[in-house]
């Protein structure tokens, strides 16, 4: 099992490529140059600061077997980290839960908050490499936006980033991933993430997206 110290080197490395050189990420320019158009259009936005835009991404690993077995959080940490590009921090349990022999304080699974470079390019790989390789994908759930324009999207299985060796990796994990934007409202998140690619399987309408 590698340290918490090793957990860090992928992080690093990925840093550098992210954010050197002038390096811009593909899906940045995208929006950029196309997409912040469509939106002023669509929704009849003048001042192109007001444009829906991405904020954050987060993901979250939750652990509850990490109580018994903390060796399970030292792994998480860093395929999290290998999947992100940053080194995750630790998540612990606000309350005791006595029938889960959980008391305040236990760690319980860990996170990462992405913004800027690592965030742009985490999505990039998550559209265009990652949920393909889900089996039978059919395209993303139109319904989890929470009313104020932010999306969050469950995934069951963590070996779909290729970034894992999958022989390294002892089990599967689950991992939420929370896309934060500046949207008023779900129907503009909605339309930015479209844009920028992300499969949803359903339109805002219910019918069968293009």
């Amino acid at each position: 099992m590698a340290s918490k110290k090793d957990a860090k080197a992928p992080a690093k490395a990925t840093a550098g490529a992210q954010t050197g050189n002038g390096y811009v990420p593909r899906l940045k320019t995208r929006y950029s140059q196309e997409i912040v158009e469509k939106l002023s259009g669509e929704f009849g936005i003048e001042n192109v600061m007001a444009v829906p835009r991405l904020e954050k991404i987060v993901l979250n690993m939750g652990l509850g077997e990490a109580t018994q077995n903390i060796k399970i959080l030292d792994a998480a940490v860093e395929e999290l980290a290998q999947v992100a590009g940053q080194q995750p921090t630790i998540t612990r349990a606000k309350k005791s839960i006595a029938a889960f022999k959980v008391r305040e304080g236990m760690p319980i699974g860990c996170r990462v908050t992405l913004r800027g470079n690592f965030m742009w390019n985490f999505l990039d790989r998550l559209i265009a490499t990652a949920l393909p390789r889900v089996r039978d994908f059919r395209g993303v759930p139109n319904g989890s936006f929470d009313g104020r324009g932010n999306y969050t999207l469950g995934v069951r299985d963590h070996l779909i980033f290729p970034d894992l060796d999958y022989d390294k990796v002892d089990r599967s994990k689950g991992l939420n991933i929370t896309i934060v934007t500046s949207a008023k409202n779900d129907e503009q998140a909605f339309y930015l993430l479209r844009e920028l690619g992300m499969p949803f399987a359903l339109s805002r309408s219910g019918a069968a997206a293009e």
